[in-house]
């Protein structure tokens, strides 16, 4: 009796090692497999349109990239959304990298109701630079990944963490120039600061000025108003945000049993009732008579956009008792 692929002793011809590719719902890492096949098919000519749909399919609409690295003048930490992303991956190859793939080694998956996190302690970040120098480039690090469980599964968030790099030359390449020392003296200097090139760096340090802009440029881009309009328009609503009070929260009313009482008890609590509500009506009266206009001004506050004598943002005008205004700042 011959053995058929569905019995479970059944050998593949192919080697034991041969089986069906799981879908990547279950397997993350495939994902970053063709994201390395996809940064591969990239020609000369790629566009922004190109990066776009690279970013598009990959990455969610809110994701984030992050990368953590020490330089000489201290640790440095940038972040940058997902209208950023695109321009990131297309900095690497303008610096003369030709070829650009992730390694992932002994990463640790973890699934949630509608995430999965990949942890890999082990990744490489492997450039090969075609100028100015032929040069091969290993940025190891840790890299934490998030991606949504469905059937895009795109990342959702990208943490790139640098701990050391290393730059290779091909001993031909020595070889070739043992007899140069100005050559030998150049190829001994690094064309890198960890792993990264000063392209990269550059963008990295523009972003810090272009992400807190991106609200201004999505307004102008929906509503088509000036920059001096979203620039108003932003800073309208975030200072109506900040003097708006907070909301608190609903309480939701408890239910109290009433107790049965006698007709001469109910009687004699009504008559205390009504002399403590008389006497508490009292009390509250002088407080709900304490007002602004029993004080002579009432404020009515007014924000505008432009500063006032004082450089405030806001000021206040007030209403004497005459009903003439008056300017407070």
């Amino acid at each position: 009796m011959s053995s058929t692929p569905h019995d479970p002793f059944y050998s593949s011809p192919f080697g034991p090692f041969y089986r069906r590719h799981t879908p990547y719902m279950v397997q993350p890492e495939y994902r970053i497999y063709e994201m390395n096949k996809r940064l591969q098919s990239r020609t000369e000519d790629s566009d922004n349109l190109w990066w776009d749909a690279f970013a598009t399919e990959f990455f969610e609409d809110d994701a984030t990239l992050t990368l953590s690295f020490c330089l000489e003048d201290g640790p440095k930490r940038y972040t940058i959304g997902r209208t950023l992303i695109p321009r990131y991956f297309s900095t690497v190859f303008e610096g003369g990298v030709t070829d650009l793939y992730y390694i992932l080694k002994h990463s640790k998956e973890s699934y949630h109701n509608s995430s999965i996190t990949v942890d890999c302690d082990q990744c490489a970040m492997v450039t090969q630079h075609g100028k100015p120098m032929f040069t091969k480039v290993c940025t190891e690090g840790r890299l934490i990944l998030e991606f949504t469980f469905d059937d895009l599964m795109r990342i959702k968030t990208w943490h790139f963490t640098i701990r050391q790099y290393r730059e290779l030359v091909p001993r031909s390449i020595l070889a070739m120039h043992a007899q140069d020392p100005q050559v030998l003296d150049q190829l001994s200097k690094n064309i890198t600061r960890m792993g990264l090139t000063n392209f990269t760096l550059n963008y990295l340090r523009l972003c810090v000025i272009l992400e807190p802009m991106q609200e201004l440029m999505s307004r102008h881009k929906t509503y088509n108003l000036s920059p001096q309009d979203c620039l108003k328009t932003c800073l309208f609503q975030k200072w109506q945000r900040m003097v708006a009070p907070p909301a608190e929260p609903t309480r939701q009313p408890t239910t109290k049993r009433r107790k049965r009482k006698n007709s001469t008890s109910s009687t004699s609590n009504s008559g205390a009732g009504n002399t403590a509500n008389s006497t508490g009506s009292k009390k509250k009266a002088p407080a709900a008579n304490l007002s602004l206009s029993s004080q002579g001004l009432g404020a009515i506050p007014n924000c505008s956009l432009n500063p006032g004598r004082d450089g405030d943002l806001c000021h206040s005008t007030a209403v004497t008792p005459s009903g003439q205004f008056k300017e407070k700042h």
